[in-house]
């Protein structure tokens, strides 16, 4: 690839970064992308390149944003934590403390902590997901209290692939003193102070040329590269994998504005840039002073995962994962940062996470989709990150 063709910088002693960002382009087919890493509270690494639609060949400017799936979760348990920090809900608090009719079905005893974790049961709904009962939060609300978990909750972990964003967004609906969804919490209270390009709800004055289209990967490379348990799961319209997603389309693919406009689906449909995702999570990731969060909030986002009783195998990914607080954690089988970071990854191999340990916050985001667990461009970038701060092994200790 054209070194010409990627913008941006790297600081001296990130020079690796910016070999891995280039050779992605020469040896594992990117289209195009972004990476940026904020270190001790400063931009280090700023860095975009390629192609941000390839049916025109328009190349990725300095603005482009691009739609980043379940890393959107990142940026949702952000606005999460924020509230948390306002003194809006505990963690450890019940759901229905804050939401009586979530009391249902059941659900009585659900802690926001619980829900927050993947262990509510809550990963699909009985009724089918459109545009007009998303756009209709009253609507919507009545659906989610009245869904019955799928188990008895906080006994086994299923990844709430939709419903996730949905039921933080009526949470906070209900203990905000402004009645705000979570994508007009984080606009306001963390997006406009910090001025971040990211949008949990994308509005229509922002162009199509701002916007990357993405490029979907084949049935034949996730054969090829996904765990056959997944793969099986993903094939099976009845698999939890595949009842969890149910309504994943929703943000995209919109023919005339490459994404839908004004539609809020905060556990996938983020659509922002790296800059404005590793300025977030290094926010958090270096005391919050910019965000004035209290030092209780990011001890718990530092401490390790509460498993819930069976572990923390996951019925929908078919994996172990930890997942704490909106997030996913760092764990024996994906050890991606210290034990004390939080993050989140997307579909197709978009990442952003804080490491408050080395106090970095991070973030990868792609066009082409990669179908991958650990996507190889991103854990290049990551790796180089840590080589480059001095640390050949920071994810065990």
């Amino acid at each position: 690839m054209d070194t010409n063709a990627v913008g941006g910088f790297a600081r001296p002693e990130f020079e690796a970064v910016r070999e891995a960002f280039l050779e992605n382009f020469r040896h594992r087919r990117e289209l195009g992308a972004a990476c940026c890493i904020f270190y001790r509270g400063e931009n280090v690494v700023d860095l975009w390149g390629g192609i941000r639609d390839g049916s025109t060949g328009e190349p990725w400017e300095e603005d482009t944003m691009v739609i980043v799936y379940s890393a959107t979760k990142g940026m949702a348990g952000l606005a999460m934590a924020f509230a948390h920090s306002r003194g809006l809900f505990e963690y450890d608090e019940r759901v229905s403390t804050y939401w009586p009719e979530f009391g249902q079905q059941g659900k009585e005893r659900i802690t926001v902590r619980q829900l927050l974790a993947h262990q509510a049961g809550l990963f699909v709904l009985d009724e089918r997901l459109d545009r007009s009962l998303v756009s209709d939060p009253d609507r919507l609300a009545v659906v989610l209290a009245r869904q019955k978990p799928a188990w008895e909750p906080g006994t086994r972990q299923a990844y709430h692939g939709i419903t996730l964003g949905f039921y933080e967004s009526e949470l906070l609906r209900r203990v905000d003193q402004k009645h705000r969804s979570l994508g007009q919490f984080f606009q306001e209270e963390i997006a406009d102070p910090l001025g971040l390009d990211f949008y949990i709800r994308l509005p229509e004055e922002i162009p199509n040329a701002r916007l990357a289209r993405p490029q979907r990967f084949s049935m034949a490379e996730a054969v090829f590269n996904l765990p056959p348990a997944l793969v099986l799961s993903a094939m099976n319209p009845r698999s939890n994998f595949r009842r969890c997603l149910l309504g994943s389309e929703l943000p995209e693919e919109d023919r005339e504005q490459i994404y839908a406009r004004n539609l809020e689906v905060p556990a996938g449909g983020g659509v922002g840039t790296a800059r404005a995702m590793a300025h977030a999570y290094s926010v958090f990731a270096t005391g919050g002073k910019e965000l004035g969060i209290r030092e209780e909030t990011l001890r718990q986002l530092r401490a390790p995962a509460v498993p819930p009783v069976h572990g923390f195998y996951d019925e929908c990914l078919k994996v172990e994962i930890p997942f704490s607080l909106g997030f996913v954690k760092p764990g024996p089988k994906n050890p991606f940062a210290h034990p004390g970071s939080f993050g989140a990854p997307g579909t197709g191999g978009s990442f952003g996470f804080a490491d408050p340990h080395a106090q970095i916050g991070y973030a990868y985001a792609p066009n082409r989709m990669g179908a991958y667990l650990e996507d190889p461009r991103e854990v290049a970038m990551r790796t180089a990150m840590y080589h480059s701060i001095g640390e050949s092994d920071p994810f065990h200790g």
